[in-house]
């Protein structure tokens, strides 16, 4: 029987021309890759409500969530996904490592300098094909 993908969320959080990603937990899944932060659907939850409360847990970060930005179908050897990614702006909040190990305001010319995990390659793909656009996407 076929197994039905897991519902995740991530979030592309915009703040002066620097994009945020988070780096996973040294004793989870893609110990110390780096992602965009989200996270699992809960039963009776939008995936913007998703990502509004996973943000607010893993960094302590408010956001306004936009459209959404990119869709990513992943097999992992344990585990399908379907990533949804929306575009979001940083609200406030001092952003905190609550839930992650790391996180960072990044130019998009850095990316190449981070370890993605492989469901986010295509966002980052999307990221560096527009550029600075992402940030004048829905504002």
């Amino acid at each position: 029987m076929q197994q039905q993908p897991l519902i995740v969320t991530a979030a592309l959080i915009r703040k002066e021309n620097k994009i945020l990603i988070a780096q996973r937990y040294v004793k989870t899944d893609h110990s110390l890759k780096w992602e965009f932060p989200g996270g699992k659907l809960e039963s009776g939850e939008t995936p913007e409500e998703c990502l509004a409360r996973e943000i607010k847990e893993e960094l302590n970060l408010k956001i306004e969530v936009k459209d959404i930005f990119k869709v990513v179908y992943h097999e992992y050897p344990e585990k399908k996904i379907l990533l949804l990614c929306y575009l979001c702006n940083d609200l406030g909040g001092q952003a905190e490592a609550l839930d992650c190990n790391d996180f960072r305001w990044i130019n998009i010319d850095a990316l190449n300098q981070f370890d993605f995990v492989e469901a986010d390659v295509p966002i980052v793909q999307k990221i560096k094909r527009l550029e600075l656009e992402i940030f004048e996407i829905d504002r």
